[in-house]
């Protein structure tokens, strides 16, 4: 039951005040019982959590039912989940102020939160696909925000890519569903298919599989479905555009996860070939990711080519099948929600004080947003890989595991992934740390006379106040916080029978 009511409330409630008009409730009143909603969905999450809650809803088809469990990697997605959709909503407050339509966007917001936590929560596949597709149902109309014919079409773009890697991921999940037999109906470390109804068929499950990797892979930005991530990011609000990268994205890690190491076994993979193909197209999205962002002038842009390149060192991590790969996806999970989350929202703070989104418009802009500039700083040093933060924490677990993994890859493929996570750290370092050095120091060839800079200061129309400034500093302490301590809760895994 308070699964159901950690997942309804968000629904019912957010949606309900959303839809109340506008003459019969005012603004702070609306705010206020939001944060109602938040408050009193948290407070279920962690009820659940603490009560390690189960619920079958009801059954579906055969032996199938619609179920409901919390686990310990279900307590790794709900935890950034709730962190990122409270926060982001009190950052929305006021920035939605300038993107108008408020109701609207609150209404999805809640109801993708509502998708979102029974993705998180969601007790064996056919419930964890039906819920992926509930959350692109319901996110993509804060793509959709503006209206626009530019709006539309990255929401559709949005949705043509989710829903065509979801039917990717149905064929995995039929599939597995056969071989598994009674047992698919739970998620069992391992794995639960039938060894009997698997003899003799195990090429066809690995590449089965490997369609569900790449289907589900495409709600995180994985090549070759990737195209979605720098068209929607771009054109959505930077709330929006926090909580994709931050979580909704993730949902494509998580089915990845649960698909691998839960349904299939990781043992059934584990020296293939579909290992290493695995394995290189993360690498490759590791790299793309990284050259295309350096390239791109629009910051939100390269904030999302930024977050193709990051979800996929978790690819990477869980291609590794190994316990130091699944330590380091999942410290990498927290770490990016943190960090990508702040940065998201330091560019909309951008967009609201002085409505600036390229790159080379922010020179300058130190002295006039301080506090925001040094928290991009942060974040930044958090996605480079820079120690204690968690970056540094979640990168250094996957070189590890790739360097143990030479007995069932091969030398070259255990050498490599060190190396372009190295490479990637020189890049990520390349298309972020310019946007602060140039912000407070600005280069030589760029400067302007006195009159300019004054005319260009003066653009500057609202400054962030706390709704907007304090979300964003919580997720860059959470990014430190991430570093320090993030392998002591990875260490609470229960790995048995996992690898």
């Amino acid at each position: 039951m308070l699964l159901l009511l950690m997942i309804l409330t968000p629904i019912i409630s957010g949606v309900t005040v959303s839809m109340i008009p506008a003459e019969k409730i005012t603004r702070n009143q609306r705010r206020f019982y939001y944060i109602l909603t938040l408050a009193a969905t948290d407070l279920f999450a962690l009820a659940a959590v603490i009560q390690n809650d189960s619920l079958i809803l009801f059954p579906l088809a055969g032996n199938l039912n619609l179920y409901f469990h919390i686990d310990t990697i279900s307590v790794f997605f709900l935890c950034p989940a709730l962190a990122l959709y409270t926060l982001i909503c009190f950052y929305a407050f006021e920035y939605m102020l300038i993107e108008g339509r408020e109701e609207s966007f609150f209404a999805f917001y809640f109801l993708s939160f509502g998708a979102v936590l029974a993705a998180c929560s969601a007790g064996n596949l056919i419930t964890l696909y039906l819920c992926f597709e509930f959350a692109t149902l319901s996110s993509m109309p804060m793509v959709l925000h503006e209206r626009t014919p530019e709006a539309i079409a990255a929401a559709l773009k949005y949705l043509f890519y989710s829903i065509g890697g979801a039917l990717m991921g149905l064929l995995a999940v039929v599939v597995l569903s056969y071989y598994g037999g009674d047992a698919a109906n739970d998620f069992i470390p391992g794995g639960f298919l039938n060894p009997e109804i698997l003899s003799g068929h195990e090429t066809l499950l690995r590449n089965i599989v490997f369609i569900g990797v790449i289907g589900f892979g495409a709600k995180a930005g994985f090549y070759p479905l990737h195209g979605w991530l720098p068209t929607a990011h771009p054109i959505a609000p930077a709330p929006a555009s926090a909580l994709l990268s931050g979580i909704i994205a993730k949902m494509g890690i998580l089915a990845v996860l649960r698909l691998v190491f839960f349904s299939a076994g990781a043992d059934l993979l584990r020296g293939s070939g579909i290992q290493a193909l695995w394995i290189c197209l993360s690498m490759l999205t590791i790299f793309m990711g990284s050259i295309m962002a350096w390239r791109e002038k629009i910051m939100k842009k390269r904030l999302a080519y930024s977050s193709v390149s990051q979800i996929a060192y978790i690819m990477l991590g869980l291609s590794l099948l190994n316990e130091n790969g699944l330590k380091g996806g999942l410290i990498q999970l927290f770490a990016h929600a943190a960090s990508k989350g702040a940065l998201f929202l330091c560019a909309g703070a951008f967009i609201y004080a002085s409505g600036k989104r390229q790159v080379r418009e922010l020179r300058g802009m130190g002295s006039d947003m301080p506090l925001i500039f040094q928290c991009f700083l942060v974040a930044s040093l958090s996605l480079i890989g820079i120690p204690p933060m968690g970056g540094f924490v979640s990168k250094w677990h996957i070189a590890l595991a790739a360097l143990e993994n030479q007995d069932s890859v091969g030398v070259i493929l255990s050498i490599l992934p060190p190396v372009i996570l190295m490479l990637s750290a020189l890049l990520t370092a390349g298309y972020l740390l310019p946007v602060v050095i140039d912000a407070f120091f600005v280069p030589e060839q760029d400067k302007q006379d006195k009159k300019t800079q004054e005319q260009t200061q003066a653009q500057t129309r609202n400054q962030p106040s706390l709704w907007m400034s304090v979300p964003i500093a919580i997720l860059c302490a959470a990014a430190l916080a991430v570093g320090l301590f993030g392998s002591v809760f990875t260490n609470q895994i229960d790995m048995t029978g996992l690898f």
